[in-house]
């Protein structure tokens, strides 16, 4: 008996292991989506700051084109 008392807390503890190896995946998982949906507003906020400048930049040639037909 004391041999199969042995082998049976092997195969708990093993069991136990991969429980908690598999908790700690899906905790790393959720992290990673969070810092992906972060990357992801904050690529959008640049991508339109980014439209932004684009605009006032055109603007600004413009306003250099009719200031240099002018002359």
């Amino acid at each position: 008996m004391g041999m199969d008392a042995i082998i049976l807390a092997i195969i708990i503890g093993t069991l136990a292991a991969i429980v908690y190896s598999l908790r700690i995946l899906v905790m790393l998982e959720r992290r990673i989506a969070k810092i992906d949906i972060n990357l992801e507003r904050i690529v959008m906020s640049i991508a339109t700051e980014e439209k932004k400048i684009e605009a006032e930049e055109l603007k600004i040639e413009k306003m250099l084109k009719g200031i240099k037909k002018k002359k």
